[in-house]
């Protein structure tokens, strides 16, 4: 993330539809919320909010709390586009007061909503997000200052298995994490920097991934996972791969996380 080496627009515009179109031959439906001209990281789709469904079918869109002020235009149209797509709409806590929260440090897996916070989450937000949402949250504590968000450092494949770098976070979390995660794919800190392997999206049996360490792929494939590559190399110079520039809205809520009264916030000792 160096100013100045810049990204090529030709080339980033053709990784982009490159991996659009993977996305879709995957069987994946790909919609396309235009881009402001004056957000160039806008493109990093994926903490414009937390997208959910609830168990009656209806969809919610927590919108993200930017921590940079560059960044905050980007939910003013977002936020429409997501109530005309039939979602509501909500910020982190009551009135929209509450603390930083961005959608890249949050995952659904195992019935809980695991999220990251330190360097872009404020902790402040997981009992925002437990309380409104009345789920269960686990906060992880990210330490690496390379690794901001979670999805650089976890990349859920199934209810049983994972990607995690311990290298992220604090050693109450990483054993936290890797307590949660019944056979975890363990990246080491040099796997997760240089390949951005835990950046990845999964369409049902098949990881679509930015780059794959012989390793990596060897234990995926023998867990029965297909690996497909997509070359966004241009913007990883802005500090985000394919995971960042994607945003999951069919997360089910109360189906794959564990509605509970009023909320609770786990975190590790």
């Amino acid at each position: 993330m160096d100013p100045a080496v810049q990204p090529d627009p030709e080339r980033s515009a053709a990784q982009w539809a490159g991996m659009v179109g993977t996305l879709e031959r995957l069987g994946a439906r790909v919609d396309v919320l235009a881009q402001r001209p004056d957000a160039p990281d806008m493109v990093y789709a994926m903490n414009l909010g937390l997208g959910l469904v609830r168990p009656d079918g209806s969809r919610h869109v927590v919108m993200s709390h930017m921590r940079h002020a560059e960044r905050r235009m980007e939910g003013l149209t977002a936020q429409p586009w997501f109530a005309a797509s039939g979602a509501t709409t909500s910020y982190v806590g009551r009135d929209g007061v509450g603390a930083h929260l961005e959608a890249g440090d949050a995952f659904a897996y195992r019935g809980d909503l695991v999220v990251g916070y330190g360097p872009r989450t404020e902790e402040l937000a997981l009992k925002h997000l437990a309380t409104d949402l009345g789920v269960r949250v686990r906060g992880l504590r990210i330490t690496h200052p390379g690794m901001y968000h979670l999805d650089l450092a976890f990349c859920p494949l199934d209810e049983r298995r994972a990607m995690v770098c311990p290298a992220a976070l604090d050693d109450a979390s990483a054993a936290a994490l890797l307590d949660l995660v019944p056979e975890p794919l363990v990246l080491t800190e040099e796997e997760a920097l240089s390949t951005f392997c835990a950046n990845s999206v999964v369409v049902g049996r098949t990881v679509l991934m930015p780059a794959c360490p012989p390793r990596v792929r060897a234990q995926l494939e023998a867990w029965g996972f297909a690996v497909v590559l997509a070359d966004v190399s241009e913007f990883h110079k802005g500090g985000g791969s394919i995971r960042c520039l994607t945003n999951p809205v069919d997360v089910a809520l109360g189906r794959d996380l564990a509605v509970v009264p009023g909320g609770e916030v786990l975190l590790p000792d």
